[in-house]
This record gives C-alpha cells, sequence and structure tokens, in this order.
C-alpha cells in the first residue's frame, strides 16, 4: 500500500529534500566565497597599511609613556631615600601697571608662563611625573618678603582672600597644567583692586597641586604690583607713547592739570606738538611748563616723549635763491637730521654749532611754507630722489667730514677754521679736495689779485702759518717790531677772508 501511494501522485521521492533547495543552497556558498575574495582583493591593500599606521603610533606613545616613567622609577630606586627639591619660577614678569577687569599678561602683553626648574642645574624639568603636573594661581599680600628663607606655611599665612561680599579675588581659571615642565597661565583678572590691604599692593603666586613622594616643589612669588581700579585705565600713560597721543598721556603731566592747561593754550595738544616745539626752540617749552615743573620733572617728561616711535620718514626745505644748493632735512618732529650743501649731504653731527642754530631757523621758515616742503619715505630715498644719487652710494653713515660749508655764506653762515685753511691754500690731510665746490678754483686767480690790490704783505701760502704763529705767540710777553707784525699778519688775513667771502656769495647769486 504504501509504495502505491509513492507512485500515485507520478513523482518519486528524493530523500533529504529537493534538488532545487540543494541547488540554492550551493549558489549561496559560492556567492559568499566570491565576496570574500572581492574583499581581500581589493580593501586589503588599503586597510592594511591604514591599521598598521595607527596601530604603530599607538605602540609608541604608550611606549614613550612608559619609558619615562620607567626612568623616573629607576632614578628613584637608585636613590630611594634622597628628596628632590623643585622649584616653580615665572619666567616672564608682569605688563604694568594691572587694572581691575584686564587680563593679567606679560611683557609685550604675551601670556604669564611658568617653568618647573631645577636648583642645582638652573634648567627646566621636562621629564617625570611632575613635569606634567596641575597648578594654582593665588594673590599674595604685597609685604611678603619673597626673598626670604620663606615655607609653605608663611606663603598660606600671606594669601589675600576677597573682602566680605565681594567676589572671589582672581577672575577665570586659576588652575593650569605643566607641558614638559612649563605652564601657561590661562585668562585671569582682579576682581578687586589693591587699595584696602595694609601695604595697597598684590603678588601673584603659584604652587603645585599634585604631590609626588620624594618631591619637594617650591611655589613662585612676583614683585609687588599695584591694582588700580578699571576707572583710572582711562588715564593710563602709554609705553612708549604714539605721535597722536594727547599731551597728557605723558609721565608728569595729569589730564587736565595745571601742565595740560599750559600747553594747551599754547596750541600743543599731543605728543607731535610737544616734540616739535622741543626741537624748535626747548627753553620757550620750558618756560610754558613753568616754575612748577622741576628739573628732575622735565627730565622724566622729555624722556618718556622721546621714547616715541618715529617714522622713517624726512623732509626737505630748499632756502630760497640758492636753487638747490642749500637744503635743511629734518624729520616729522622738526628735528633737525642734516643739511644740504652743493648736492652734498652733511649729516647732523658734523655741523658746529652756530649751523645747527641756522639750520633750526630754516626749520621754522620751513614750517610756515609747507607746500614748499619735500617729503621722501627715508634718508636714502631723499639721496636718490633728490641728490640723483645712485642706489649704490646712498648707504648710510658716508663720511662728508671734507666738504666746504662755503656756499652756506649767503645765508648767515660763517666760515669755520676748514674753510680757512682752504682759503690759504693749506689743504689737510683730512680734506677730501674733490668735494670742495668747482667754483673756488675758477676764481682763484681772481681772489689773489683782489689780495694784492688791497696791499696784503703776505702771500697766500704763508696766511695759515701767519695765524699759527699769531696764535702761538699770543701768551709771550713781546714788543716793537715783533708785537706788531703779528698784527699786521692777523688784520691781512681777516682782510683776506672777507674778499673771499664776497666773492663766493656773488658767486652763489650768478
Amino acid at each position: 500500500m504504501s509504495q502505491k501511494r509513492e507512485f500515485e501522485d507520478g513523482k518519486p521521492r528524493v530523500e533529504g529534500g529537493s534538488s532545487d533547495d540543494k541547488r540554492r543552497r550551493f549558489k549561496s556558498v559560492v556567492q559568499e566565497v566570491m565576496r570574500l575574495q572581492t574583499v581581500k582583493h581589493f580593501l586589503e591593500p588599503v586597510l592594511e597599511p591604514l591599521i598598521r599606521k595607527v596601530v604603530k603610533e599607538e605602540v609608541e606613545l604608550a611606549l614613550g609613556k612608559h619609558l619615562a616613567g620607567f626612568k623616573w622609577i629607576c632614578e628613584q630606586e637608585i636613590h630611594p631615600l634622597e628628596s628632590r627639591n623643585l622649584q616653580l619660577k615665572f619666567l616672564n614678569n608682569l605688563s604694568l601697571p594691572v587694572f581691575t577687569s584686564a587680563r593679567v599678561e606679560g611683557d609685550e602683553g604675551q601670556a604669564i608662563r611658568v617653568g618647573l626648574i631645577d636648583p642645582s642645574t638652573g634648567e627646566i624639568v621636562s621629564s617625570g611625573p611632575a613635569s606634567s603636573a596641575k597648578l594654582e594661581f593665588f594673590v599674595v599680600e604685597g609685604y611678603f618678603d619673597k626673598d626670604s628663607d620663606w615655607t609653605a606655611e608663611d606663603i598660606r599665612n600671606n594669601i589675600v582672600r576677597e573682602r566680605a561680599g565681594k567676589k572671589p579675588l582672581l577672575s577665570g581659571n586659576v588652575f593650569a597644567l605643566l607641558n614638559d615642565g612649563i605652564g601657561v597661565m590661562d585668562e585671569i583678572s582682579f576682581t578687586d583692586n589693591s587699595s584696602w590691604t595694609r601695604s595697597r599692593k598684590f603678588r601673584l603666586g603659584v604652587r603645585m597641586v599634585d604631590q609626588f613622594d620624594f618631591v619637594k616643589i617650591r611655589e613662585a612669588v612676583t614683585e609687588s604690583f599695584v591694582v588700580r581700579d578699571h576707572r583710572g585705565e582711562l588715564y593710563r600713560k602709554h609705553h612708549p607713547p604714539s605721535l597722536f597721543d594727547e599731551v597728557w598721556r605723558l609721565e608728569k603731566i595729569g589730564k587736565d592739570g595745571a601742565f595740560h592747561k599750559r600747553l594747551h593754550w599754547s596750541d600743543i595738544n599731543t605728543v607731535k606738538d610737544f616734540l616739535t616745539h622741543f626741537h624748535l626752540n626747548s627753553s620757550k617749552l620750558r618756560q610754558i611748563l613753568g616754575t612748577g615743573m622741576s628739573s628732575k620733572m622735565w627730565e622724566i617728561t622729555l624722556e618718556h616723549a622721546r621714547s616715541c616711535v618715529l617714522d622713517s620718514s624726512v623732509h626737505v626745505y630748499q632756502a630760497p635763491g640758492f636753487q638747490k644748493k642749500t637744503a635743511v632735512v629734518f624729520n616729522v618732529v622738526a628735528q633737525v637730521l642734516g643739511l644740504l650743501v652743493d648736492f652734498q649731504y652733511i649729516p647732523a653731527e658734523k655741523l658746529s654749532e652756530i649751523e645747527k642754530a641756522q639750520a633750526e631757523e630754516m626749520v621754522t621758515v620751513a614750517l610756515s611754507h609747507l607746500h614748499e616742503v619735500r617729503s621722501y619715505d627715508d634718508e636714502i630715498s631723499m639721496m636718490r630722489n633728490f641728490l640723483n644719487v645712485p642706489a649704490s652710494q646712498t648707504g648710510v653713515g658716508i663720511d662728508y667730514s671734507g666738504l666746504s660749508l662755503t656756499s652756506l655764506d649767503g645765508y648767515g653762515f660763517v666760515s669755520n677754521q676748514r674753510n680757512t685753511a682752504e682759503c690759504s691754500g693749506q689743504f689737510s690731510d683730512d680734506v677730501d679736495m674733490e668735494v670742495i665746490p668747482q667754483g673756488l678754483y675758477e676764481d682763484y686767480d681772481n681772489l689773489w689779485s683782489c689780495s694784492q690790490i688791497l696791499g696784503l704783505e703776505e702771500p697766500q701760502s704763508d696766511l695759515q702759518s701767519a695765524v699759527d704763529e699769531f696764535i702761538s705767540q699770543n701768551n709771550a710777553a713781546s714788543v716793537g717790531k715783533a708785537h706788531s707784525r703779528r698784527w699786521t699778519k692777523l688784520f691781512s688775513v681777516t682782510k683776506w677772508l672777507s674778499v673771499f667771502k664776497n666773492v663766493t656769495v656773488r658767486k652763489n647769486l650768478k
């Protein structure tokens, strides 16, 4: 019966499932194998280097930390009973003055930095657990003696707390972390001024929060300083001042004070005005300030004003009628930098006192004729454009000591001793004959003829020797013909120089 039923359906039965099921299972296995091969073929070359790189970096980092700690442990094992003394130190100074609600900064606006120092070597400790420890900043009394042999207990007893009902004295993040032995103070500011304390000053301190076995770390304390209310920042002096700062920004000149009012009445309102009046007429400026400003106060104010940073621009003004032969060079605050004479530049340090005084008069005239003043970016640019000097010869510091200043006589200058030597034909070794005006050689014969007409008895070659002889014998007791002869020589020299001056002036006016 069972066999009959098996053939009733017309299909034989297959044990273990149908053939379709087997085919489907085989197909899925083949597809899985192909997918694995595809992943291995395409993804392994990409993923394997990435995985290796990440693993390598993590292993090296872990080994570095382990070896650093292992080194410190080995040092402790070698000297297990020896304690190590380290100390914290402020690596830069505070920028003063300090105002409430303003960030506490270091010199030149930099952040305050603290270092972990080994006193035995003076070097920063950049390894070991202490080199990455946590720091805390706090406020110390201004009268605390930081140079004494103080202890941690002394520091704790001199910590300044906020006044009753006030906010904490330090605002911001008072904690910092050392990184290789150096920590940077975050945004910290004072919430209260220091006027209520006994010393009227504060000190900033820093200490280690973490503790380490066999390691003693001493705290660090800054110099004492005053903390002013932020409202006083409006009257803060600038260091260095700017040219366009109001004049009361200078030391010893208070806003709306007596000195400020005196300067304002004289139309001196900025630091630039102050410096300009100083270079034009310092005695008049001193008189404007009055006797209330002592000599010491004057020096402090003047030193502060001189610290102002000036630009490199220079200004040139030609004296009328000299056609580029005489001009004065000055800076933005009317300070004489030099003179231009016969297409040559003479620095101010080479000028005599009389020449400097005359140059200052020229600057005064120039400020009244600003439309006639030429401006240049710097001294080299002025020499290259105004004098048409090649760029290769415009170096600063060229020695013009041999330059003749005879052409300045037309502006009221008098000839110096060097010019006298040139006129007499006795050129010393330090005189550069190449820079002497060409016109002197053209009028040489005429000048000598004029001297003969005037009855000069001494030859030209003996004029300088006559002057030298007169000076050397001036103190000797002499009478008679020798005495008369010396005066005759001096009179001859004077007459000859007078003729020389007149001829030179007429030559320049042609």
